[in-house]
């Protein structure tokens, strides 16, 4: 924590002094009246974040062993991993914004492309944690990727300050989600992997250690919204520019902070470098180019995803018009993906027959999860619509910017998580805590109730009426309780559940489940409801904001209800592990 107030006090206040000094003599920023009153704005949402970060780790204090510190490369990797969310999450709170509003896409059009930028970014770490493992190593995998995301977010800067040129706004943007995607495939499956090794194997520490890691997540996330929001969703599209270099500065803030200090603070106990690229002897090479069975897998698990991903993209419905026609290549993409990688994997020999009964479960439970997701991920697409048109943002005189919005759900997991731990613990001492996959079910229908909740709100609510932010804001309380029960749960899971030497792969199709998940969410946010517009969905019509919510009441709440079914049966498959 020192060195994290260090860099803080050293290198973050300064600069954004120098940037409020130099958009003084801006016009936007004077029409805004930009300057000591957001600093100020600023200064204080750092600070609340701090007090509440700190607050949050007494919440765990038991679970921490005080009597040795943790080592200062925690703190390094927390910092790291803060401004790379925040990058990321200052982006995505402004993106569909800045394609309807800037660049005037529809909002089916926007939908699409943010669902195959969030999905892709979920796909690619399993490209770049092979390269690391392989080749690489975690270091230069995060400073590499560190960077090519700042780039991407340079270019949408870039492509923000030119969207009145329509088509060289549009490809400099995909050129920058292109490398955002790639930055991510690198750094996303590295940085949280290093956190253990700064451990000894029996070091209990690692619980605390990553929950330390993990409220670096929840900061940037936080910040980002109101950091990006505040610069860039104006309501002037010249301006959504400055939140797209906020979240560009912040990358570069934290791929300097990590390559200055890592040689003096990653590292093992025993003084070792952690992350460095693997040392591969000439035997490993020799054994390597000796295993035919290995790479006739590989080459199957590709020409697999092609097959897959050319079927997927036939168009059944208008042959007519060509085989191919309208096709959705990067959907077809993940899908395949998502289906070839489990099959690659349960399939293979050295697996017993326990162990493959315990990898369906993980199956099973991840295919529940894509629902989970799909309807959670509408918080960067149709929930940012329905904020920006549709909510009563005034606050007195002020009105609160839509991207805000984003950061509720941050500042309530720091807050709910150490209460509902607290309760997990208080049930479990009684012998009456939810298994693991009834925890997944609950969360499900949370998400439900989350949609119900809403869903009433805006029932009988004329068109365009905005409604009072209370209806979203209690979507987003009852959501991140639902989060809470799936997600940090569904992790664990998979930890305990895969055999070691598959874990990085299981953990890969773990998050193959969430890309898939992010595709399906923006399909799913394509049917927003538009003036003009009829959409519906086997067969259901979804003319107002009441119909658009139930669609996600139902499947959630039917995956929620088939989940709690078989959990009885998958907690038999697991064998014993709880």
């Amino acid at each position: 924590m020192i060195i994290s107030a260090k860099i803080e006090k050293n290198s973050i206040i300064p600069m954004y002094r120098q940037i409020f000094i130099c958009a003084e003599a801006h016009s936007p920023f004077r029409r805004l009246q930009y300057s000591q009153d957001f600093a100020k704005k600023f200064f204080f949402a750092i600070f609340a974040r701090q007090i509440s970060f700190l607050l949050t780790l007494l919440f765990y204090k038991r679970q921490m062993n005080n009597t040795k510190r943790h080592p200062k490369g925690l703190y390094l990797l927390f910092v790291t991993e803060m401004w790379e969310r925040f990058s990321y999450y200052g982006m995505r709170a402004l993106f569909m914004l800045y394609m309807v509003q800037a660049l005037l896409f529809d909002k089916e059009t926007a939908s699409q492309v943010y669902g195959s930028y969030t999905g892709l970014v979920y796909l690619t770490p399993l490209i770049g944690g092979y390269i690391a493992d392989r080749y690489w190593g975690n270091r230069r995998s995060i400073v590499t990727g560190a960077l090519t995301m700042a780039l991407g977010q340079f270019l949408l800067f870039l492509s923000a300050c030119y969207y009145q040129q329509a088509e060289l706004a549009k490809y400099l943007m995909f050129c920058g989600l292109g490398l955002l995607i790639l930055g991510n495939g690198f750094f996303k499956p590295n940085i949280s992997t290093m956190v253990g090794r700064l451990y000894r194997e029996d070091d209990n520490r690692k619980d605390s250690a990553f929950t330390i890691f993990y409220m670096g997540v929840n900061v940037g996330s936080t910040l980002a919204p109101l950091v990006c929001g505040l610069l860039g969703n104006t309501g002037h599209p010249e301006d959504f520019k400055w939140g797209f270099l906020a979240a560009c500065i912040g990358m570069l803030l934290g791929a300097t902070v990590f390559q200055l200090f890592k040689n003096k603070y990653i590292c093992d106990p025993d003084g070792n470098p952690v992350g460095m690229a693997p040392a591969v002897s000439h035997e490993k090479k020799q054994q390597a180019q000796q295993s035919p069975a290995s790479n006739s897998r590989t080459w199957l698990m590709v020409a697999g995803t092609v097959a897959l991903t050319l079927l997927f993209s036939v168009n059944w419905n208008a042959m007519d018009k060509g085989i191919f026609a309208d096709a959705d290549w990067i959907g077809s993409l993940i899908y395949a993906t998502a289906i070839i990688m489990p099959l690659l994997i349960i399939t293979d020999r050295s697996l017993t027959r326990l162990e493959q009964v315990r990898i369906g479960v993980i199956y099973i439970i991840a295919f529940f999860v894509i629902f989970f997701w799909a309807a959670y991920e509408q918080a960067g697409a149709s929930l940012t619509f329905f904020a920006d048109e549709q909510t009563d943002r005034h606050i007195g005189s002020w009105e609160m910017p839509a991207a805000y919005f984003q950061s509720f759900n941050p500042i309530m997991i720091v807050t709910l998580a150490p209460v509902l731990a607290a309760v997990w613990s208080f049930l479990g001492k009684r012998g009456l805590e939810p298994s693991s996959p009834r925890k997944q079910a609950i969360g499900l229908f949370l998400l439900s109730m989350g949609y119900l909740f809403i869903a009433f709100g805006v029932k009988h609510v004329e068109p365009g009426v905005k409604v009072s932010m209370i209806w979203l804001t209690g979507l987003y309380l009852i959501h991140t309780m639902g989060e809470l029960c799936l997600a940090p749960i569904g992790l664990s899971l998979v930890y305990k559940l895969s055999p070691a030497r598959f874990s990085s792969l299981l953990m890969g199709v773990w998050y193959l489940s969430t890309s898939a998940a992010n595709k399906f969410a923006g399909m799913l946010s394509g049917l927003y409801p538009e003036a003009g517009k009829v959409k519906s969905i086997f067969g259901y019509q979804i003319a107002t904001m009441y119909d658009f919510f139930m669609v996600f009441v139902v499947m959630s709440g039917v995956a929620s209800l088939i989940l709690f079914l078989l959990s009885k049966k998958l907690q038999k498959m697991m064998h014993g592990v709880e």
